[in-house]
């Protein structure tokens, strides 16, 4: 045994040589030689590995020469690895003489010959079976919605035995493609996330089917990887106190540290930026590298050039500044749709990440609480975190609460739910997702019957109109004289996108399907407006009436779809409030806390969960990306979730303070827009250019919009400077009526209700129309979702809830 164990060891060694004889010299054309060795020794000094003093010398002496037989003896003893590509051009590659001395977390730049007798002009391409990512079963819907597609490449090949990531440098002053010259060279890149010796595959191609025959475009090598740098992380907050930050490291080629898809928990690979708490470290190669700090959106993001030295560790400060606290002013941040697993985590979709992790993600935004969701594709691992209180891990500012999503499972047939502050996570009579009911409305019951507080989230969702269908379902539905068109008689109990008049463009007396085309497109920008859904939305119309719904989802989904059901609900007179979610990481994994609720406290020094999520239910809030604020809005001096009550018509005072950043998101603001100025509004449209001049907002300022009945009434504008600037409204409320502040599309107050004369809110009898034209869509399209068994039980309650809209409408102002 030991006799062949030796001998299969000098084999190996043979087989991975750390170096093999020097290429021949090939006659070739010196001057695209020349200029291509010029290109290769810039992009050298560009990734911080020059070739040294000597050899740059003769090098440019022989490429000023044109000389191309010395090019090539001076930079093949460089070579890691010579591409051969025949006529035929099947691709073949061998050891090259250079050492392969690699840099753990870090670009290693290695130099390739490629000798191109096919003069091919495809791009050179690297592969290895020790790279690629090191999870698995990321969905591609979720990519895609985050624009990370590369990430999931080759994502269901997940090993142990990946430490690579390989590629061939395509950017300038290095070329995406050959050039077709009989000889050149070109760069790879070696990222290696171990060090020490280790032994890698390199595969070259030029395209499917181009690989030689007999694994010969593949090259065994050993590779001597060179520690990292050990970064300890000294991270103190705005006040001096140790916390938690948001860190993102480039190099000066964009090129991120640690690169995403070699990150494993407590990092998520689908994030450019990684979490850690002071005393923490980070792996990092010796070189200069750009590092953005922040925590949250509250902060502004702090960049910083570091020097990381060759050592073996080093200390490295990090210090954050705050551009507003929102707790100064007793509003607390909170993120109540977040989950562990499913969508883009890994390792395996059906089980996802830690508490210490998730954690991790809610300090580090630095939300004061975080809602942790339990869904169907990771339920049955993720359910052992699940609690009635908060988690241990909770600090008293920092609350993390672990409870469920409806979704992934037979309940979510009509409507994804958020539940919230459940003290038991499963539903009578089921097994674990198995049993629970096919519609919300019973888990919204169960939901209350604990203590426990209900939503829906992504709220557009299944709220969007498409113009064509939407004007084919009223034809289909409305036209009893067949004749492709409505007339005055068969619209006159029809709810159009706009009245009759204006729809009837050729004044026929009837309107046809072309017109109602063009109305629907003439609304869909509006806010509110009554296009009924194509999938009539959700069971929020439904279990609001029923008054079992606390709130609707925003910040994560198109504004307009969420706030135009949102408005309709409220001029029918319910309490249905607003929350901020982010639907992390399904909707958006860029990082918890884009959409968030800022519930007021009072000034505390621990969040109680509880009392956080009565203030959410009863709109003592404002829901914001976090970069745009409403604080202390009042009305009559009544705050958000209060009511103003006038014996008679009147004039009220609004006053409130407004805050913006003067940085823009991150990344996209998920649903709604780049942050600008404000949507000014033309008629009831959304409009994002200055009426005046016609040009796009600048965004040095926000528009900030005084809404009652969820029309604009007045407007201010207010510098994104940071600073806090204290507006005020006046408003006359002639009926019983909601009053709240927006800034389209970043942030929006929920409303104090002004009460007149004791009469209900009856804002719109075109809102109540809607919500029941919503119902009538959602049974026809979704019935069938709901169990034969529940059915009848579910029909009985959408007629009630039916009912409700219809003696709301009557109740309404005629017209309105």
């Amino acid at each position: 045994m030991t006799a062949k164990l030796t001998l299969l060891t000098a084999l190996l060694a043979c087989l991975i040589s750390p170096a093999a004889e020097v290429p021949p010299v090939i006659e070739v054309e010196g001057q695209p030689l020349a200029a291509n060795a010029r290109r290769v020794m810039q992009a050298l000094e560009f990734f911080g590995r020059p070739l040294d003093a000597e050899l740059r010398e003769k090098l440019q002496a022989a490429i000023s020469a044109r000389d191309g037989a010395a090019v090539q003896a001076l930079l093949d003893p460089q070579v890691l690895c010579v591409v051969d590509i025949n006529p035929e051009s099947r691709v073949k590659a061998q050891r090259g003489p250079a050492a392969a001395l690699v840099q753990q977390a870090g670009h290693t730049p290695v130099l390739i010959k490629v000798v191109n007798h096919a003069a091919s002009v495809a791009s050179l391409r690297l592969s290895s079976p020790q790279a690629g990512p090191s999870y698995a079963g990321v969905a591609k819907l979720t990519m895609e919605r985050e624009r990370q597609t590369h990430l999931r490449e080759n994502e269901n090949t997940q090993g142990a035995d990946r430490f690579l990531e390989v590629s061939m440098s395509d950017a300038p002053p290095m070329t995406a493609h050959l050039s077709g010259l009989e000889v050149e060279y070109a760069l790879a890149l070696i990222y290696s996330s171990e060090a020490g010796k280790r032994e890698a595959t390199l595969a070259f191609d030029i395209g499917q089917g181009t690989q030689d025959l007999g694994f010969r475009a593949e090259v065994p090598v050993l590779l001597d990887i060179s520690p990292a740098v050990t970064v300890k992380l000294e991270v103190k907050d705005y006040d001096g106190s140790d916390t938690t930050a948001r860190l993102t490291f480039t190099n000066a080629q964009g090129q991120v540290f640690p690169p995403q898809a070699r990150r494993l928990a407590p990092d998520f690979f689908f994030q450019k930026h990684l979490y850690r708490p002071s005393g923490s470290t980070v792996l990092l190669p010796p070189g200069e590298f750009t590092m953005e700090a922040s925590r949250g959106p509250e902060y502004r993001t702090v960049k910083t050039k570091v020097a990381i030295p060759s050592a073996k560790e080093i200390t490295l400060p990090v210090k954050l500044e705050r551009w507003i606290h929102a707790a100064d002013f007793g509003c607390y941040s909170g993120d109540h749709h977040i989950h562990a697993a499913g969508c883009a985590h890994y390792t395996s979709p059906s089980e996802g990440m830690r508490p210490e992790h998730m954690f991790q993600q809610v300090k580090g935004e630095g939300l004061n609480v975080g809602c942790v969701l339990a869904w169907g594709y990771c339920f049955d691992y993720q359910r052992q975190f699940f609690g009635p209180q908060v988690d241990l891990l909770s600090e008293p500012l920092t609350q993390m609460k672990y409870d469920m999503e409806v979704s992934g499972f037979g309940s979510a047939a009509l409507g994804h739910v958020c539940l919230l502050n459940l003290r038991e996570l499963v539903y009578p009579g089921a097994e674990g997702i198995k049993g629970w009911p096919t519609w919300t409305l019973p888990a919204l019951r169960w939901t209350k019957q604990q203590g426990g507080f209900t939503g829906y989230p992504h709220s557009g969702s299944g709220m969007q109109v498409n113009s064509a269908t939407a004007s084919k379902r009223l034809l289909d539905l409305y036209d009893s004289s067949k004749d492709a068109r409505l007339t005055a008689a068969e619209a006159q109990e029809v709810l159009l996108p706009e009245a009759f008049e204006k729809i009837d463009a050729d004044h026929d007396g009837g309107v046809n399907e072309a017109e109602l085309v063009s109305s629907h497109e003439r609304v869909l920008d509006a806010l509110p407006n009554v296009a009924i859904p194509d999938a009539g939305g959700h069971e929020i119309f439904v279990t609001t009436a029923h008054g079992v719904c606390d709130f609707i989802s925003a910040m994560d989904t198109a504004r307009l779809l969420e706030w135009n059901a949102w408005y309709h609900l409220m001029n029918c007179g319910f309490p249905l409030k607003a929350a901020g979610e982010t639907d992390f990481p399904c909707m958006s994994g860029t990082r918890v806390g884009q959409g968030r609720t800022y519930v007021k406290l009072g000034k505390v020094e621990r969040i109680d969960f509880k009392k956080w999520c009565e203030g959410l239910a009863q709109g003592r809030s404002y829901v914001s990306d976090g970069y745009a604020h409403a604080l202390d809005f009042t009305v009559a001096d009544q705050h958000s979730g209060d009511e103003v009550r006038l014996t008679q018509p009147g004039r009220v005072e609004v006053r409130v303070k407004a805050a913006f950043s003067s940085e823009t998101p991150l990344e996209i603001a998920y649903g709604g827009a780049l942050p600008v100025a404000g949507a000014r509004l033309t008629g009831d449209t959304v409009n994002y250019h200055d009426a005046t001049t016609g040009q796009p907002y600048a965004g040095g300022k926000r528009r900030v919009e005084l809404i009652v009945n969820g029309l604009p009434v007045a407007v201010r504008e207010v510098p994104a400077d940071d600073q806090v600037h204290e507006i005020a409204f006046s408003a006359d409320i002639h009926r019983s009526s909601w009053v709240a502040v927006r800034q389209f599309p970043q942030m929006h107050t929920n409303p104090v209700n002004v009460i007149v004369a004791g009469q209900p809110i009856r804002a719109s009898r075109r809102s109540a129309q809607w919500c029941l034209a919503c119902i009538e869509q959602l049974w026809r399209v979704r019935e069938k979702n709901i169990s034969p068994a529940e059915r009848d039980a579910a029909r009985r309650a959408y007629e009630e809830a039916k009912e409700m809209y219809r003696r709301i409408a009557k109740e309404s102002p005629e017209g309105s």
